[in-house]
């Protein structure tokens, strides 16, 4: 069985792997048009920052690694220019030669991940202006800092990238500001993105919200009121899209959100072709409504599931959360389920709680987390949340996945055998707060 594998970060390189792992006869080549495969993109604004030094870190593996530890053959910039699923072939371009030759799968799958949406924006093509998706980008913006020595930053943009990079920046020295179209951290309910912006303020950067981008130029970044924000560097976190041309050009179905329409299975509606990663649409675990939600843990989860049934296996993918977690300076801020937006939109009756406590005895040194739960007022049963806070986030975040993902009411939280010692919890964790709040507006 001859299996070609288009794209070769996440999702690619972990179908790839899990092919091998279930099938050792297999002939599995990996097309990539990029330089650098199977990279943490998650971690490139650490690489900026110094925070972390080694290259290696981030770009941890490369072709030669996949051929001798698993006898995959990965060619890096070769673009896979069409598709033909009729007779099952494909034209292929090595971008460094020039060279295009056809090649032949009995199996496809389609991993062509997501790319920056750049806004229609006078001044986007600039020198000083960077987009962050992969490896080359990651690399630009270091040079550049390295050699112009930037004092100040302008990001565009306040999702998760744009966030991690105010810290980034600042820890570079650079005076830093950000600017949101509308409010802080999208996909974060207003009363919960307060937190945030304050914070932000209090670690120097200046933050714009409601606010348009008009252009950029030699003076910095003028913005809806007329101003100009000074910026030697400018980062464009504007959000991504799912790269689907090749895909549409097949006739690949995409589904409401854009990005390329699969079962279960990762199956495509085309016969022997698969699809996996940042390009596919997902859908909610609650109520499995689509939703194009693009990460790194769901890429590589969805990677292994195409693998694995490509191969004569049976594994379901089982939805999202859209569980995301990130640093802003020192506090942590969490997220998964509805927010209480989204759950009003979706038609559901909601009980909201908004709930201040230390995540530890103060005597041991103990932080507030605030935690925003939203649960189904007829049933009990949790929807969402949002938490912010200092240490001990991730450990309630994880525990609220868990009792969602598991259909648990809010009272079920009140319930939970949680570990407690003055160095990690109080008697009564901040989540059985959560669960009593919320059952009392049953």
């Amino acid at each position: 069985m001859r299996i070609v594998i288009i794209g070769a970060v996440a999702a690619g390189t972990s179908a790839a792997t899990e092919i091998r792992r279930n099938n050792k006869e297999a002939e599995i080549i990996v097309y990539e048009k990029d330089k650098f495969i199977s990279y943490a993109g998650c971690g490139m604004p650490f690489f900026i920052s110094n925070e972390v030094n080694d290259f290696s870190d981030i770009v941890p593996r490369n072709a030669e690694f996949f051929k001798e530890k698993h006898n995959i053959d990965i060619y890096t910039e070769h673009e896979v220019m069409s598709v033909n699923p009729g007779n099952k072939t494909l034209r292929v371009k090595n971008q460094l030669s020039g060279e295009i030759f056809d090649d032949s799968y009995d199996k496809l799958i389609i991993s062509t991940g997501a790319m920056s949406v750049t806004p229609d924006l006078k001044g986007s093509d600039k020198d000083n202006v960077f987009l962050l998706r992969n490896i080359n980008d990651m690399n630009n913006i270091r040079s550049f800092i390295e050699e112009k020595k930037p004092k100040s930053a302008v990001i565009i943009g306040s999702g998760f990238i744009g966030l991690e990079m105010c810290e980034s920046f600042k820890y570079l020295g650079m005076d830093v500001s950000i600017i949101a179209r509308s409010k802080i951290a999208k996909g974060i309910d207003n009363d919960m993105s307060l937190y945030i912006e304050e914070h932000l303020r209090k670690k120097g950067v200046n933050v714009y919200t409601n606010t348009k981008t008009l252009e950029i130029n030699n003076q910095g970044v003028v913005i809806s009121e007329g101003s100009i924000i000074k910026a030697d560097i400018v980062l464009l976190a504007t959000g991504i899209k799912p790269n689907v041309g090749l895909a549409k050009s097949m006739g690949i179905e995409l589904g409401a959100s854009g990005a390329i329409k699969v079962d279960k299975y990762m199956r495509t509606n085309l016969n022997d072709i698969y699809s996996c990663g940042d390009c596919i649409e997902m859908f909610y675990t609650i109520n499995e409504t689509p939703v194009y939600r693009p990460l790194g843990s769901t890429a590589n989860k969805t990677g292994t599931i195409a693998g694995s049934n490509i191969v004569g296996k049976n594994d379901e993918f089982r939805g999202i959360l859209g569980t995301g977690i990130f640093r802003v300076f020192d506090i942590t801020v969490g997220m998964t389920g509805f927010s209480e937006e989204e759950a009003v939109k979706l038609g559901y009756n909601v009980s909201v709680s908004i709930d201040k406590r230390p995540n530890k005895p103060k005597y041991m040194g103990g932080k507030p987390i605030v935690i925003k739960a939203v649960s189904e007022k007829e049933t009990g049963r949790l929807l969402g949340a949002q938490l912010i806070g200092y240490e001990g986030v991730d450990k309630r975040l994880d525990v609220l996945v868990t009792a969602i993902t598991l259909k648990a009411s809010a009272e079920d939280l009140m319930h939970l055998d949680l570990a407690y010692s003055p160095p990690y919890s109080i008697p009564r964790d901040p989540l059985y707060y959560t669960g009593a709040k919320l059952s009392a507006k049953k």
